[in-house]
């Protein structure tokens, strides 16, 4: 494995002066944060620490904060799971209901044939007329 670079290491730091950029990238002329921090990583670096110990040590010192990406261990590892996991929901819940929309609708009762309403109507007339005597 080939050792990490000052680069590298620089583009896996975000700035703390507030741009929000990494410190490779913050643009600031005479940065407070930034100029300190190449120069611990360089000092990290002539002390033959590795990329992985160099990132725990400042992660140590600042918090994960510093960190330009988030671990994914932990709590963290929710927040890398959550967006796909919503998307996958919403995914299964789009087909589930377009499948329900495209089904045929339901078939009308059969009709009750017309002998079967007569005796209904001649049943119901003789209820009516004995209600009134």
């Amino acid at each position: 494995m080939k050792d990490a670079t000052q680069t590298e290491i620089e583009e896996a730091l975000t700035c703390q002066c507030g741009c929000g950029l990494t410190v490779h990238s913050c643009n600031h002329v005479q940065c407070p944060s930034s100029i300190p921090l190449k120069k611990e990583i360089a000092e990290q670096l002539a002390a033959g620490k590795t990329r992985t110990e160099v990132l725990t040590h400042f992660s140590t010192k600042y918090g994960e904060k510093i960190l330009s990406a988030p671990t994914t261990a932990g709590f963290n590892l929710v927040a890398w799971v959550t967006p796909f996991a919503a998307v996958l929901a919403a995914g299964a819940v789009i087909v589930v209901v377009s499948r329900r929309w495209r089904r045929a609708p339901a078939a009308p009762p059969p009709s009750t044939p017309a002998a079967a309403d007569d005796a209904r109507r001649a049943r119901l007339e003789a209820e009516l007329d004995r209600f009134d005597a």
